[in-house]
């Protein structure tokens, strides 16, 4: 319905500017054809991505059938003790399940430490819960107190890992759901001792509402996409923030997690870092769950504007090209233009490839890649998620690099550090008087 509404408008408005050219061709041509231009050559790249990303998908199941065999091979004796840690900050909609998985692992041996700013912050009492309904779990409790570093999840992972027993280390968000099977999947990549770090690709879970369904086949598709690519072409050198598992002697290695601190996007550095003091960062053949709360419009623009804003300022070379990736976009160009400058039939088949080309995508990656059955029985949705990707590409360059995160203002700088505003104005003024 979305879909057809967008090709009845379409085609309205390219023949309105139809016949706006009949009256004045000249004037108009040289600026259709341009446009068609555009249109075609956003066309061919959006078509070679979908082609790498095919490629890449292929490769990445014959790994993951080698990593699964692998894991399934693993002695229990073997397994090592692990800390898990988990920074908490809120109680945000089914957080006692998220956190219960955890609970639940089927591992011989490992601690959960949760952190928090406060003992009133309403996360503590599901904590509190979960320790009464699983006494035989190890867990422990700090409080980091206001953050004093621009990322106050590291803040707080930097005070969990002080009573950390674990030479092997999981950190994973509060909104992740994992089956009791997660750490004897992830962890036995590192008793390597050439790999450093382990990290996965995640599947979104919607909340009830359209925004949320839209943002998570974003995150099953276009994230696992490009995270497939970029395994292909340059090898892992980042990590995804759900998951990170790596051994202490790696995180000492690479500057401790204060490396980190002053980054909006912390999982990519941390990875980054590791990889650059020479171990292998992982691409887990394990698949987990990002819980979605319900939010507004406004609120679900607002966070992927933010994120889009980090990697303009961390990988602004990447980030530009990534405007060729998508498709739909160049679609309903073409078909404006074509229909313009008399073609329609050109324009119809240019889009409904861009349909084509999307749909694709979402069923092979979504589904086969990310494990999300909402791919396959959503897919007719994707078409509007690459679309809505482009706007918020657009205005990644149209919000300055300035944003709000946390009821406070932030500003980028060049790499990706992030500066509070409010302690930059003291600093300043400190610095005048």
């Amino acid at each position: 319905m979305i879909i057809a509404t967008v090709t009845h408008r379409a085609l309205t408005l390219s023949a309105d500017y139809a016949a706006l050219y009949a009256v004045a061709p000249t004037r108009f041509l040289t600026l259709w054809r341009f446009l068609l231009v555009v249109a075609a050559i956003g066309t061919i790249s959006s078509t070679i991505f979908l082609v790498l990303v095919l490629v890449a998908a292929v490769r990445n199941l014959r790994l993951v059938r080698a990593q699964s065999r692998a894991a399934q091979l693993s002695p229990s004796g073997a397994l090592p003790f692990v800390s898990i840690l988990k920074p908490l900050h809120g109680a945000e909609p089914r957080l006692e399940e998220n956190l219960a998985s955890f609970f639940l692992q089927d591992y011989p041996a490992f601690e959960l430490i949760f952190g928090c700013r406060t003992p009133d912050d309403p996360a503590m009492s599901v904590v509190q819960s979960l320790r009464q309904r699983y006494p035989h779990v190890a867990v422990k409790v700090v409080y980091s107190g206001p953050p004093e570093w621009p990322s106050a999840k590291v803040w707080s992972l930097d005070k969990m890992l002080a009573p950390a027993s674990a030479d092997y280390l999981v950190i994973s968000d509060s909104d992740i759901l994992v089956g009791p099977d997660f750490l004897r999947n992830v962890v036995p990549p590192l008793l390597d001792p050439a790999n450093g770090l382990v990290t996965c690709l995640y599947r979104g879970v919607p909340a009830p509402d359209f925004w949320s369904r839209l943002e998570a086949l974003g995150m099953s598709v276009e994230m696992s996409s490009g995270v497939l690519t970029a395994d292909m072409l340059e090898g892992m050198q980042f990590a995804l923030g759900p998951v990170m598992a790596l051994r202490r002697d790696a995180l000492a290695k690479c500057g401790g997690i204060s490396c980190a601190a002053d980054y909006y996007s912390d999982d990519f550095v941390l990875g980054n870092r590791v990889h650059g003091a020479g171990y292998r960062v992982i691409l887990s053949h394990y698949r987990v769950a990002h819980v979605l709360c319900t939010q507004t419009f406004r609120q679900t623009f607002a966070t992927q504007v933010r994120w889009m804003q980090s990697t303009r300022f961390s990988r602004p070379k990447g980030h530009l090209g990534t405007g060729l990736t998508f498709a739909v976009p160049f679609g309903i160009l073409a078909l404006i233009s074509s229909t313009a400058l008399g073609h329609p039939l050109l324009g119809l088949s240019l889009f409904a490839w861009s349909l084509l080309n999307r749909i694709v995508q979402c069923v092979v990656i979504g589904y086969f890649i990310a494990r999300d059955r909402r791919a396959l029985t959503r897919c007719s949705l994707y078409p509007l998620r690459d679309l809505l990707g482009f706007v918020v590409w657009v205005a990644s360059y149209c919000s300055g690099s300035t944003f709000h995160w946390r009821g406070e203002l932030y500003r980028f700088t060049p790499g990706g550090r992030i500066l509070s505003i409010a302690r930059e104005d003291v600093a300043h003024l400190i610095k005048f008087v």
